[in-house]
């Protein structure tokens, strides 16, 4: 099965239970760091489940990420810290946790965006929420 197509399966809980397996085979090999390209392609999805996929595997590469994709796709990842979707903020959120401690070098960068973020936005319920895993980030990079 192609995993890029697996990702994106309409039925959310096979794409999910990939996903998963795919977070624990990362942490024992590099095996899906030649798809860290695709996994940011993801973010361009008009599903959000779809898209904090991407940001996640993509997260969970920066352990293996000795070209420092991280980095030079930034840009590209740093959109799902504002992304519509308040669960996806807070799944990317927890995601970043990954990247402090594998790339240390990113933690300005990171801080920088999360200033940006726009907790207004979201509805009440949701942006004391978002605001407890930023501050959670936060104090991890401190």
């Amino acid at each position: 099965m192609d995993i890029l197509v697996g990702l994106k399966n309409k039925d959310d809980k096979k794409a999910y239970e990939l996903f998963r397996e795919m977070v624990v085979k990362n942490t024992e090999s590099p095996l899906y760091y030649p798809l860290f390209d695709d996994f940011v392609r993801l973010i361009n999805h008009n599903s959000s489940y779809v898209r904090t996929r991407g940001f996640c595997l993509a997260c969970a590469l920066s352990r293996w990420d000795i070209e420092n994709k991280i980095k030079t796709n930034w840009d590209k990842l740093k959109v799902m810290l504002h992304d519509e979707k308040p669960i996806a903020v807070r799944v990317c959120l927890g995601a970043l946790h990954e990247v402090v401690l594998f790339k240390p070098e990113m933690t300005d960068l990171i801080k920088e965006e999360l200033a940006k973020i726009d907790l207004s936005k979201y509805k009440d319920t949701m942006s004391p929420l978002i605001k407890k895993d930023l501050d959670a980030l936060l104090k991890v990079m401190d």
